[in-house]
């Protein structure tokens, strides 16, 4: 039976790619306080393990899906990258370019001290800063420099045993220098400072939420007296009443009819009017003044809530607070902003900016919220179609610009398929952001082309390099262990401190910005679980766009410097 099996896989290598995906997902998904291998590492030593048996793999299927998996990368994070080198977000930008600097100087004087070959130096540092897609275009530059067979082989078999060894400290390591150690070596009280960041910025914690029988945002009816306040006023003057705060009155009830509000209608004595806002303001400040009546009709408001996709140049860059008083918000209520390729939730604040590419969640009446989307973009409606036909040209545009290669002298430069792709992925992503209208990519769909495009490719690196990869762990042991710790702690010290005392960011996002740097997201977890806030994930996005395209590119820069 087992020979049975043995020899099916190698007759059929494509069952033992799927087989590693299946363990590498599986033991890959388990995880202690947040932390485990993940299932890029499960998958590469489930795969590691299967290549024992001796598979051959032949043809495009690996550069096939690295292709895609770059796209992706590129796509989801184009938005931010472009934002932070072109506008204000370039100090952000410049640290994170700083921060890989420091990556990737360290990997290349940790191989050269120790004397490693190009492919462990590789290895090392893909596994020491968590970045498996700098293995792909370190294997196109390798095949690039016109070895032997049998040395190119020899230096690409090394990648993933390095890449194994380094990569749980790389992981777990990170999360516990930033969020366990770097608040001490800082001298940062994290919990204070997101405390603190709140306060001056407008914001404070709110407490109950998803799951709970507490909801932030209610509408509930109130009697108008003749002597009471807004008897005789305009619905907006009537609103304009607490300029502190946001609210509406969305309907009334007329001479025992129902009729729709606008900022011109007047309110009555004897009126019952419907009002929107936050539970706190309508129990403590309206309800202690007002006689709340229970008229089931006309709170039975229609109320919508909608993803929209942020794409208009008139309020990006603009604060919530810039926003709230526009028109077109009137009525609305943001319940959430997502950014970034890994949809990072940022904090709800009246000086947090709106940039294009957001992913905003609005809830209120349906005729406000549909004023409200057109001001901001497009609903975001949720769809399993995919613009295949964009993704393949993009991808193939991408890959011929990378493949063209330019001469200076005898030395040959290019992007390299991978490049292309990535730098399609990134200029696509963008250009959707401004224009909508085309190269739709669902979500899930972008998390398969990224998650399993990557670990597809992983997989047959994995097989193909099985069976060296005991001898070569026998050789580097644990002095490359104790390099990969070297490796991930000390650019995560170096961008701390340069963090704090030359770029001067503020201490509740200082850890986000460098977690983003390193695009680790296991540390930026743990960030926000020590700051019992989610303020440090505004320091992530632009960081992470920048720093997941440059240790990509790096991958190809470390081999020129290697040799």
């Amino acid at each position: 039976m087992i020979d049975w099996l043995f020899q099916t896989l190698r007759t059929y290598p494509e069952i033992a790619i799927f087989l590693s995906l299946a363990l590498g997902y599986y033991f890959g998904s388990f995880t202690y306080k947040g932390l485990g291998l993940g299932a890029v590492t499960a998958t590469l030593v489930a795969a590691v393990i299967i290549g024992q048996i001796g598979i051959t793999i032949s043809g495009p299927l690996k550069p096939f899906f690295f292709l895609m998996f770059l796209f992706a990368i590129g796509y989801g994070v184009g938005p931010q990258f472009v934002r932070g080198i072109a506008q204000d977000g370039v100090p952000q930008a410049i640290f994170a370019a700083v921060v890989c600097v420091f990556c990737l100087l360290s990997a290349y004087l940790g191989a050269k001290v120790a004397g490693y070959d190009v492919g462990s130096a590789i290895g090392l540092y893909a596994g020491s800063q968590t970045i498996s897609a700098s293995m792909g275009l370190a294997t196109d530059a390798i095949n690039r420099l016109g070895l032997p067979a049998d040395e190119a082989k020899k230096l690409l078999d090394a990648m993933p045993v390095a890449y194994a060894v380094t990569y749980i400290f790389g992981t777990v390591g990170s999360a516990i220098v930033l969020a366990l150690l770097g608040p001490a070596l800082l001298g940062i009280d994290l919990e204070a400072a997101c405390k603190k960041y709140e306060e001056e910025h407008g914001g404070k914690k709110e407490l109950g939420g998803p799951g709970t029988a507490w909801h932030q945002f209610d509408v509930r009816a109130y009697r108008v007296h003749e002597r009471g306040p807004v008897a005789g006023k305009t619905v907006g003057q009537a609103e304009a009443l607490l300029p502190d705060h946001r609210i509406f009155v969305l309907r009334l009830r007329q001479a025992g009819k129902i009729a729709e509000a606008t900022s011109d209608t007047v309110i009555h004595a004897g009126d019952v009017v419907a009002v929107a806002g936050r539970r706190d303001v309508l129990v403590q400040l309206i309800g202690e003044q007002a006689e709340e009546v229970d008229d089931r009709e006309l709170l039975a408001v229609p109320i919508e809530g909608v993803d929209v996709y942020v794409t208009s140049k008139d309020v990006d860059g603009k604060t919530l607070e810039q926003l709230a008083k526009e028109p077109g918000a009137r009525g609305v209520f943001l319940r959430k902003i997502a950014r970034g390729a890994i949809a990072t939730e940022i904090p709800i604040l009246p000086n947090t900016k709106i940039n294009r590419g957001d992913i905003l969640t609005l809830v209120g009446r349906t005729s406000d919220v549909a004023a409200t989307t057109k001001m901001l973009g497009r609903p975001d409606r949720a769809t399993d179609v995919a613009d295949v036909a964009f993704i393949g040209a993009a991808i193939a545009i991408g890959a011929l610009v990378g493949a063209f290669v330019y001469k200076i002298g005898s030395v040959p430069l290019t992007l390299s398929t991978s490049g292309g792709a990535l730098i399609s992925g990134l200029f696509f992503g963008w250009l959707r952001s401004v224009h909508p209208t085309f190269g739709r990519i669902p979500s899930p769909t972008v998390w398969f082309m990224n998650s399993v495009g990557l670990n597809v490719f992983i997989a047959v690196v994995g097989i193909s390099s099985g069976p060296g990869f005991v001898a070569g762990l026998q050789k580097l042991g644990f002095s490359l262990f104790l390099w990969g710790v070297v490796v991930t702690t000390v650019p995560l010290i170096l961008a701390m401190f340069v963090g704090k005392y030359v770029f001067r960011f503020h201490d509740a996002i200082l850890l986000g910005c460098c977690s983003g740097a390193r695009t680790t997201t296991a540390s930026l977890g743990m960030i926000n679980d020590r700051a019992k806030s989610q303020i440090p994930g505004l320091g992530y996005t632009v960081t992470y766009a920048v720093g997941n395209t440059l240790l990509t590119i790096w991958g190809m820069v470390l081999v020129m410097m290697m040799t």
